[in-house]
């Protein structure tokens, strides 16, 4: 088999990196960082090619797709984003413009042209990482949970296109609260709560993916706040949001 990750040089993607190389997948590894991914995949023993990228330039995704359409791609884990932290009007606009770029047009374009491939073979799996905040609006980090949302329905919506088709195709979305990564230095906050490690979250999810679970929620504390907001007033989650971000600060 072979795995195409974006994202992959820390975090959440190197882990799943890494837990495929355990299982035998070879890699391609799409990400800004050549240095850190040539040093941290050295003593792999699958195949590993290494791609630099810049996700926020769609037509730079388009020649990835052209330079990899014929390696025939088992599975697309679209693992890059980034989130803001601050109030809607003080955030800089060309970076929320990236965010963005790299959040939605990224995930759906890459998503767009891999599964029409993985339709034709009637194989492939493909998983897609959002995150809690994709569930409910976000005050104080708005469009970082705009766009997780998008992933999030994006995703239920073609899976379930899939199913209607009896395709043999499978498309995940995993939504993790706090991971142990680099995300909160990126967002400028600092989150002092409980967080799963990026190893457990990467198992979990590839795991679950295999199993051709829709939506993955690792934790079992994240499960059930997930679960118990579905019967609390759509207000009430928004001020109980709000004082949560507010702590980052």
């Amino acid at each position: 088999m072979k795995a195409l990750i974006t994202g992959a040089s820390s975090g959440i993607g190197l882990a799943m990196a890494n837990y495929l190389n355990e299982l035998g997948v070879d890699l391609i590894l799409v990400s800004r960082n050549k240095e850190r991914l040539e040093d941290l995949t050295k003593n792999f023993q699958v195949n590993v090619h290494i791609i630099i990228l810049d996700l926020s330039n769609l037509e730079k995704i388009k020649e990835l797709y052209v330079l990899t359409k014929n390696e025939e791609i088992d599975i697309l884990i679209n693992n890059a984003g980034f989130g803001l932290f601050g109030e809607f009007t003080s955030i800089n606009l060309n970076q929320e413009m990236e965010m963005i770029d790299v959040n939605i047009k990224a995930v759906h374009l890459l998503t767009k042209l891999y599964l029409k491939d993985m339709v034709k073979r009637n194989s492939g799996y493909i998983l897609n990482v959002a995150s809690a905040a994709g569930f409910g609006p976000g005050p104080l980090m708005a469009t970082y949970y705009a766009t997780k949302a998008y992933v999030l329905n994006l995703t239920e919506a073609i899976s379930y296109e899939l199913k209607a088709k009896n395709k043999d195709v499978s498309i995940s979305v995993l939504c993790p609260g706090p991971v142990k990564t680099n995300f909160n230095k990126i967002a400028n906050v600092e989150f002092k709560g409980a967080s799963l490690t990026s190893d457990y979250v990467a198992k979990y999810a590839i795991s679950k993916m295999f199993l051709k679970k829709k939506i993955i929620i690792p934790g079992f504390k994240m499960k059930l706040i997930t679960f118990l907001r579905r019967f609390v007033p759509r207000s009430l989650v928004l001020k109980i949001t709000y004082n949560f971000q507010k702590k980052k600060s």
